[in-house]
């Protein structure tokens, strides 16, 4: 008999915190590696939401256990900042606070997938988004966008791939790892396409306010009227430069919520107060210190586009969203680089690593082989010299 149970044996390791741990093991023993692994903001968190915790964590009311649902100040932010940045009118009771964004995805899938039931999910695709479906009893059933399409799904392939076991779709805009950005035209009809079949949307609208160029970010739930099975994923962690506080929220009709929280309570219970204190100064107040971060981060991105063009093979198209470039690589594959020939983007990603020491993350964790992600949320610095180093070793 295995000492560990057949359902969690077959989950996948998160391959971003793979890369990104190899790449801090790397410098720790004193490598000079340039990390293009993880999805994390290189920014302090801002001031006035580290005060916010500090005082919280004076408070002796925060020192104790609070509703699994979350803070009802946090909730109440939470409902006024949907209806500021998506248009969006919900009630205190569609509001479940998490711990970081992917315990809410966790939660979601856990609470409307079955056994046997099918989620469409447009690929490339965030490495944990399978994994969770998995542990849910459900299929995913991956739709494939290239670059030629912009890395954005059309009607017509989702049609193809919905059966009658078909329960949910995956609606991710602005997209990790490709960076794109679906017009409110593309949202508006793939809203009404879901609606119109009776699946559920679970959409993940975490990089919401990271989009560029004349790209803007639309909400599926206020692009569709009379969507209402839907599910809102979002947190504080990209776009407050938050990801260690880890506090998330989905927001669903009040059943599923009730069923969600009733989860989380056997679970993790609350998120921790402090934690939640400082993502009420972060929703709650402007948005001066996200759009000072928007602004580097637009710089970045020209200039990691720019770079990734300029080396043999690679094809990288300008992402209008997010903080990742997905380039495609397919046309440096199968070529002698050092007496190395790598086959697939993995080989290639490893190659990249021990001979340029640069970590990126290969295509094969976000689906078929072929790319390489590369999030530009770095040191200008850094970014310039990794992608520096990327041309030399394939030039």
């Amino acid at each position: 008999m295995s000492r560990i149970s057949s359902r969690i044996a077959a989950i996948a390791p998160s391959a971003t915190l793979a890369v990104d741990s190899k790449a801090k093991a790397l410098k720790a023993a004193g490598r000079p590696v340039v990390g293009f692994g993880a999805g994390e903001p290189d920014f302090p968190t801002p001031a006035y939401v580290i005060e916010a915790a500090v005082e919280a964590a004076r408070d002796p009311r925060f020192h104790r256990y609070s509703p699994t649902n979350g803070q009802p100040a946090l909730r109440e932010a939470i409902v006024a900042k949907t209806k500021r940045d998506s248009g969006i009118d919900v009630s205190v009771d569609q509001v479940l606070v998490t711990n970081g964004g992917k315990q809410a995805v966790y939660n979601a899938f856990q609470t409307l997938i079955d056994a046997g039931d099918e989620v469409i999910v447009p690929a490339p695709y965030w490495t944990t988004y399978p994994e969770a479906i998995a542990l849910a009893g459900g299929t995913t059933v991956d739709v494939f966008a290239g670059p030629e399409q912009g890395y954005k799904v059309t009607l017509e392939q989702l049609e193809a791939a919905r059966t009658e076991r078909t329960k949910a779709l995956l609606f991710v805009s602005p997209s990790n790892p490709t960076g794109a950005v679906y017009s409110p035209e593309e949202t508006a009809a793939i809203g009404a396409w879901a609606l119109e079949h009776d699946l559920w949307v679970i959409t993940d609208e975490i990089y919401e306010h990271l989009t560029y160029d004349e790209a803007v970010f639309t909400s599926i739930a206020s692009a569709t009227p009379g969507l209402e099975k839907v599910v809102i994923l979002n947190g504080v962690a990209k776009t407050y430069a938050m990801t260690g506080w880890r506090v998330g929220w989905m927001i669903a009709p009040a059943d599923v919520i009730k069923a969600a929280s009733n989860l989380q309570s056997h679970s993790t219970g609350n998120v921790s107060n402090v934690a939640q204190m400082a993502a009420l100064a972060a929703v709650a107040g402007p948005l001066d210190a996200v759009d000072e971060m928007k602004v580097a981060f637009d710089r970045r991105r020209k200039a990691m586009v720019a770079g990734l063009n300029a080396v043999p093979g690679f094809q990288c198209p300008t992402p209008k969203g997010a903080f990742y470039a997905y380039v495609d690589v397919r046309g440096a594959l199968g070529k002698e680089y050092a007496g190395v020939t790598p086959q697939t983007s993995a080989e290639l990603a490893d190659f990249i690593l021990e001979r340029a020491e640069v970590a990126v993350v290969p295509g094969e964790a976000f689906g078929p082989s072929g790319f390489l992600r590369l999030s530009y949320a770095l040191g200008d610095e850094d970014l310039a010299e990794g992608v520096e180093r990327i041309r030399q070793l394939l030039s």
